[in-house]
């Protein structure tokens, strides 16, 4: 008969811990920074970035938030000058979409310089690249089947 697995022996418990270690991390690298955004914003203003006309609802699927305080990011980036609002059609329905504004392209590279030296400095070991990315991989499979299994539709 098979041990069964405890809460704190289990993936999930590894993946949970992992998550925060990270948003500790990534908090106090971006107050070290002193950049004049947060974490949250630069993961929106990037993902707005990689995906220009993106619409509000679309975003915080992505940024994993819910649509209100999205929104109030949307707004702190708007009031900062990194983001444009914009009206379009989608669907024959007026949506709201976004764009980044030269100001927020190079706060962004501004930002992603620094992340990308902070990082590089880090003791990793010398794959830690390619496991990431094994990593990164594993989980994708992993959360292809859950969200099979669990009838989830992200």
């Amino acid at each position: 008969m098979k041990k069964p697995v405890h809460y704190i022996d289990s993936i999930y418990y590894d993946l949970e811990l992992t998550s925060n270690a990270l948003k500790i991390l990534g908090a106090q690298v971006f107050e070290k920074f002193d950049v004049g955004i947060s974490i949250t914003e630069h993961a929106a203003l990037d993902t707005i970035f990689c995906n220009a006309g993106i619409c509000q609802r679309d975003l915080a699927k992505l940024l994993l938030k819910d649509r209100a305080n999205t929104g109030r990011i949307l707004d702190s980036l708007e009031e900062k000058g990194l983001i444009t609002r914009f009206v379009d059609l989608k669907n024959n329905r007026l949506v709201k979409k976004m764009g980044v504004t030269e100001k927020g392209h190079q706060k962004l590279e501004e930002v992603n310089k620094k992340l990308e030296d902070y990082f590089k400095d880090m003791k990793l070991p010398d794959t830690s690249h390619e496991l990431e990315l094994q990593l990164q991989q594993s989980l994708r499979e992993f959360r292809k089947v859950i969200l099979e299994v669990a009838n989830i539709n992200i």
